[in-house]
C-alpha cells in the first residue's frame, strides 16, 4: 500500500536527490545516491538511476512504497 505526499518547490525544478531528502524518504544525499543508482526509485512510473534528474511541477517519484508529487510555487 503506497501513501502519497507532496512537496512544494519555489523554483522551476528540483533534483531527484534533493527532493528525496526534502520529503524525508532518505536521511542524506549519500543514501539518495545509493538507492537511485541501485534502481530502487521511480520517476513518473519508470525506474530512474539519474540522481540529478530534474523534477518539475506535476512529476511524481516513488521509493519504498511512498509516492511524492512535486508541486511548483514558482511565479
Amino acid at each position: 500500500m503506497s501513501t502519497e505526499n507532496t512537496i512544494t518547490i519555489k523554483d522551476e525544478f528540483i533534483r531527484l536527490g534533493q527532493a528525496m531528502k526534502l520529503s524525508d524518504l532518505v536521511q542524506s544525499g549519500a543514501e539518495a545516491k545509493m538507492v537511485i543508482i541501485d534502481g530502487e526509485v521511480t520517476v513518473n512510473g519508470e525506474v530512474c538511476t539519474e540522481r540529478g534528474k530534474k523534477l518539475r511541477d506535476g512529476d511524481e517519484f516513488s521509493f519504498d512504497g511512498r509516492k511524492v508529487r512535486v508541486v511548483s510555487d514558482a511565479s
